[in-house]
């Protein structure tokens, strides 16, 4: 890489702003110039951590000249906005999933991310995990035949607060949305969504008319089907299991555990610690994988990371996926 660094401004200093921060602090390849927040204590304290200058607006970091590219990790209403000025104003940008809750604003500003010349990169990070990536590039290559069957799974430790849900736009937009995203990172031309949901233990996320478990199937344009199964809570830690199928074997990426310790005794076998709570500790490496290649592409002009069509993509899955929970039948999509 250049030895210039990369001038990033970040807006919105939430609990994936620190991520970010926190990621852009850590690169050899990257400073923190500019720090937005409407909640400008947040700003202040993440500059004072990581660095960079402070607003409350936007459009003063847009209009700096101090920044090359700016991190939205902002309220998902913010989302297409702040993207159609990073456009305007000439910086690339990656933003936070989802793109938006609103597919028609999306599209709204489909034909202006298509001919932007700046990078628009989606933070899609599960892209970025060593295993996930790994079983991806061996399938593509043929390791396991023709691929027929992805089984994901992916369960939190808990749930976030009722005020952060009740603005979420529900499981399938906000939690199961990198679940659909990693369904196409397999298998991009997705035809058809079957999803059911269920309310199993949490009576506030049944409150705000939400579901806390649901199991989603995605079929294919060749038919290659998809199961993806979510929870909002997992006794034993962060849950994220991936397993590719095809007509020659098998690829399966494991839990990752914060040691690879086991303890034997008389009452036990192989018993370890629980997985990862949090998922900056599970997502380290995919986080700061994320940032470089952001970095690298905007160097070589290289595709390198999801894309503003990813972005919609998985919005539209979320949104039939909605659907068919809601009425009980299967949706049909149209990814193109």
């Amino acid at each position: 890489m250049s030895a210039k660094k990369v001038r990033i401004g970040l807006i919105g200093t939430g609990r994936i702003g620190q991520v970010h921060a926190a990621t852009v602090a850590a690169s050899a390849n990257a400073e923190l110039t500019w720090v937005c927040d409407v909640f400008v204590e947040g700003a202040e304290k993440t500059a004072a951590q990581y660095g960079g200058k402070v607003t409350s607006d936007p459009a003063v970091v847009f209009a700096s000249g101090e920044v090359d590219a700016v991190i939205v990790a902002s309220p998902t209403s913010t989302h297409v906005d702040l993207i159609s000025q990073a456009i305007d104003a000439g910086v690339h940008v990656l933003c936070e999933k989802p793109i938006d809750l609103d597919i028609t604003r999306v599209d709204a500003l489909r034909a202006k991310a298509a001919a932007a010349t700046i990078k628009i990169a989606l933070g899609f990070n599960r892209r970025f995990d060593q295993q996930f990536a790994e079983i991806q590039k061996r399938v593509a290559a043929g390791e396991i035949g023709n691929l027929e069957q992805v089984t994901i799974i992916s369960r939190d430790p808990a749930p976030a607060p009722k005020a952060y849900l009740e603005v979420s736009g529900g499981i399938f937009r906000d939690m199961t949305i990198h679940d659909f995203d990693m369904a196409r990172f397999f298998v991009p031309n997705i035809t058809e969504v079957t999803a059911v949901g269920a309310n199993s233990f949490s009576d506030d996320i049944k409150s705000i008319g939400d579901f806390d478990s649901v199991v989603v199937t995605l079929k294919g344009a060749n038919n290659e089907l998809i199961s993806i199964t979510n929870s909002r809570h997992a006794s034993y830690g962060y849950d994220q299991r991936l397993e590719a199928f095809g007509s020659k074997g098998a690829l399966l990426a494991t839990n990752v555990a914060p040691t690879t310790v086991k303890l034997y005794n008389d009452s036990v076998v192989e018993a370890r610690a629980p997985y990862m709570e949090f998922f900056l500790e599970r997502y380290a490496y995919a986080y700061s994988h994320e940032l470089e290649q952001f970095i690298l592409s905007i160097a070589t002009g290289e595709v390198l990371n999801p894309t503003f069509e990813d972005g919609r993509a998985a919005l539209t899955l979320a949104d039939a996926a909605q659907l068919s929970a809601e009425t009980g039948k299967t949706v049909k999509v149209d990814l193109s």
